[in-house]
Formats: C-alpha cells, sequence, structure tokens
C-alpha cells in the first residue's frame, strides 16, 4: 500500500511499507524546506526507513482503546487492520497540519463523521453517528479520557444541544464520561481552569450535566483549517503511542533543546515547569508523552502547545496509588523534597525563587477554583464525592509543594472552599491476586 503525504494540503511525501514491519517516507524532489513532515525528519532527498510500521508522527494521529479496535474489527475484512490501512481510512481527519490519503485525493471533501458511521453501523444517518459517539463515549475511546474528534463543520454553540454536541463543529474536541469514570469531564474541565490562570490552556466548556466536555482545537483558525503542526512527545522522542509513560523529564528537555530555536526556548521551559508543578497541585497522574505537545508554523516558530488534558486522577477507583507519569532524577513519587527544585534550576533554568512565584501563583488558581468546585458539587449531586476528593487532593498536592522539604513557603488555607465538609467514603482497593485461578475455592 502506498499513501501520499500532505502538509497544509500540498502533498509532500509518499509514504508505503516495506514488509510486515517496516515504512518508508519518500519526499518529492519540488518540497520545500518549511513543508517538512516532522521535526525530526527534516526534508531531505534520502528516503527515511522505520523499523516500524509507520513514522511516530503519523502513529500520534491513530485512534486508541476501544475505537481503535471498531475499526479493526470493521475494515480488517476489507482492508486489513494494520496502521497503514487504519491511516488510509482516518488520514484526511487528523490533529495538525498533515493529512494522509490516497494520491491525488481531493482534499477539500473530507469523511464527514455520519458518513464513518454509515461505515461501522450500516446506517447513514446523524442520529446514527450520535449514537456511534455515545457509544464511543462510555467506552473509553483513547487514554483516561474517553474522547471523539469531530470533523463536521457547523454554526452555534459546541454544547447546545448537548445530545448534538458532537456534531457540532470541526474546530472542537468532544470527550464523555464513562461509567468508571463518571464525571470526568467535569473534573478535567475543573483542572483546566486552574491550569489556565497559570499558563496558554485549551479552552474548555462543560455540559450542563458535566459529563461531556468540549475543548477548543488549537492547531486550526477560526474555520476551521489546519494551520500549525502539533507534534506530542511520543513522536518527538521517536515512541510508540503505548511507551506514553516510558520517558523522563529530561528526555523531554532535551527534545526542547533539540526543537525549540534558543529565542523561545527559556519560556518553553517556563511552561514545562509550570506543567510539573500543577501536576503536583492537582495530583494529576496521567501527565505523560502524549499530554505534552510542541506547536509550531515553522522551524523558527516552535513553541510548548497550549495545556491540554489535565486532570485529577487520584479520585476515581483504581488509579488512586498512581505515582506521577512521567519520572524525574530516576523517581516517580509524590514526596519529591528539594529535588523537585533542583532538577528544576538545573534542567529548565528556573532559579529557585521564580520557582516560588511559581508555586503561589498556582496556590491561588487552585483556591480560586476550589470555589467552582464546591459550586459543582451543589449543581450536580453525583459530582458531590468526587468533588470533595478533588478538594482533598488539591489541599494536598499545594501544602505538598509549600512544604518546608520543598519550597518553605508559608502555611496555605485554600479559602473556606477546602472547608466544612464531612470526608468523601474511601475508594475501593481491588483485591485481585494476580495468578490466582478463579476455579480456586476461598480460604
Amino acid at each position: 500500500m502506498q499513501l501520499a503525504v500532505y502538509v497544509l494540503g500540498r502533498e509532500v511525501a509518499a509514504l508505503e511499507q516495506a514488509g510486515d514491519f517496516k515504512s518508508v517516507l519518500s519526499y518529492r524532489a519540488d518540497v520545500a524546506a518549511e513543508d517538512f513532515v516532522s521535526l525530526t525528519m527534516p526534508v531531505r532527498t534520502e528516503s527515511y526507513v522505520w523499523d516500524d510500521q509507520l513514522p511516530p508522527v503519523l502513529q500520534m494521529n491513530l485512534p486508541e482503546g476501544y475505537l481503535l479496535q471498531v475499526l479493526q474489527e470493521q475494515f480488517g475484512p476489507q482492508i486489513g487492520a494494520s496502521p497503514m490501512a487504519l491511516l488510509s481510512v482516518i488520514g484526511r481527519n487528523m490533529v495538525g497540519r498533515l493529512q494522509v490519503a490516497a494520491k491525488g485525493a481531493d482534499l477539500t471533501q473530507p469523511a464527514k463523521p455520519f458518513e464513518v458511521a454509515a461505515l461501522l453501523k450500516g446506517d447513514n444517518s446523524e442520529a446514527a453517528f450520535a449514537a456511534l459517539v455515545r457509544e464511543h463515549a462510555t467506552s473509553g475511546v483513547s487514554g483516561v479520557v474517553p474522547k471523539f474528534l469531530d470533523a463536521q463543520a457547523r454554526d452555534g454553540s459546541p454544547l447546545a444541544p448537548h445530545q448534538k454536541a458532537s456534531l457540532v463543529t470541526r474546530r472542537h474536541i468532544i470527550k464523555g464520561a464513562s461509567a468508571q469514570l463518571p464525571f470526568v469531564a467535569l473534573n478535567e474541565h475543573l483542572c483546566m481552569q486552574v491550569a489556565g490562570r497559570v499558563m496558554p490552556t485549551a479552552k474548555t466548556e462543560v455540559s450542563d450535566d458535566g459529563q461531556a466536555l468540549v475543548v477548543d482545537r488549537f492547531d486550526v483558525d477560526e474555520q476551521g483549517q489546519a494551520c500549525w503542526g502539533m507534534e506530542d512527545f511520543c513522536s518527538l522522542l521517536g515512541l510508540r503511542p503505548a511507551a506514553k509513560y516510558d520517558t523522563t523529564w529530561e528526555r523531554i528537555a532535551r527534545a526542547v533543546r533539540d526543537h525549540v530555536p534558543g529565542t523561545q526556548r527559556l519560556e518553553t521551559y517556563r511552561r514545562l515547569a509550570t506543567t510539573l508543578l500543577l501536576t503536583y497541585a492537582l495530583r494529576n497522574a496521567d501527565c505523560h508523552a502524549k499530554n505534552l505537545a510542541l506547536r509550531y508554523t515553522s522551524r523558527a516558530d516552535v513553541h510548548l502547545s497550549p495545556a491540554y488534558d489535565m486532570l485529577t486522577t487520584g479520585v476515581y477507583a483504581g488509579f488512586q496509588h498512581n505515582p506521577p507519569a512521567i519520572e524525574f532524577m530516576g523517581k516517580k513519587t509524590w514526596l519529591p523534597g528539594k529535588n523537585l527544585q533542583k532538577f528544576m534550576a538545573a534542567t529548565f533554568g528556573i532559579q529557585p525563587k521564580e520557582q516560588q512565584q511559581m508555586v503561589q501563583a498556582i496556590s491561588d488558581a487552585v483556591a480560586e477554583v476550589g470555589l467552582l468546585v464546591r459550586h459543582a458539587m451543589a449543581q450536580h449531586p453525583g459530582f458531590e464525592d468526587i468533588g470533595k476528593r478533588m478538594l482533598l487532593a488539591w489541599a494536598d498536592g499545594v501544602r505538598g509543594l509549600r512544604d518546608q522539604r520543598v519550597y518553605a513557603m508559608p502555611d496555605w488555607t485554600g479559602r473556606t472552599a477546602f472547608e466544612d465538609f464531612s470526608p468523601p467514603p474511601k475508594l475501593m482497593t481491588s483485591q485481585e491476586k494476580i495468578g490466582r485461578s478463579p476455579l480456586l475455592g476461598k480460604r
């Protein structure tokens, strides 16, 4: 199979399989230097050969989880279930400035989402598509938070009505909750409210019932047309998406040094430092290599993308004991001590005094958004216990940063939002023993 790769609608390269486990990308002879496919793959005459079925920058856009399984089952009998085959199906609707399609394809007519629904369900209707999205939104489409990338452009608010939110605009990503992760959309929205007070973030809106989240895409312009390239750190580090937890903050910092121009590097490191501190303050154990990305228009204009996918993970059973997703100085721990301060000074160039200012700004943001959490608890009775756990986790996170063993800052109270509520029920811990047969009798 051979596919064409496009940058902002211009055909720039050919992609083909070489055997079962290799892929080859070859640039066209007339491609401009700025039409590179990846920051790691500058335009050159020699082909790029990967010992994998797709280059990392294209693996980045493949669906994960349940949606991947559905696509493999439905399209496999017709075109095969290889990553290349799946890319031929979804390649015209990807995050960033890349598109992949058959050579000479009309990219001005992207596949409509309900046409994909027709392929999956045999029913070419918007109702079928809406049902498909709802099904995926309760089954874990990608990562911890189920999500669906909408491809159809319409006018109106992206949240009105909630049942049709997945069909409103190609300028948004729609996320839903699940039985395992109730109110995860509201959880993420509130975490993003904290982050938005201290750094650039993707804009989010949450539905009235707290179960659906609309995230503004920051790789497209006002009309929904792609204008920025975007690569997550799995792509930049040459990792498969499944290896998103298998990296370090040191490697991420080196990738920034390799790809971000010197004039923009310190600001990029500041944003990374703020992200790392937010990870501790919000107790976000899902800040991995796919949830950090660079955004660019050219090699001279590369920055850390706005923050996205922030979540307080420990409020859900099964996630409450997870450590931070990315290690530094060889450890993953919520009790980093002075190592956190030393690491950020040595690796990001952020001195302790500025780090303390960042911690204070985050503390103030958490205190402000804590009031929004209490409001959400009153508005959504089913969210009450989750909201309590979020407040407790945030208070623990902020106080941990301000502790004598980390930044030695004055005590933090967090205002009334963090007081006067009963403790939530304790989360259940799985007692399952790996390797024990269910046929054995209980002792």
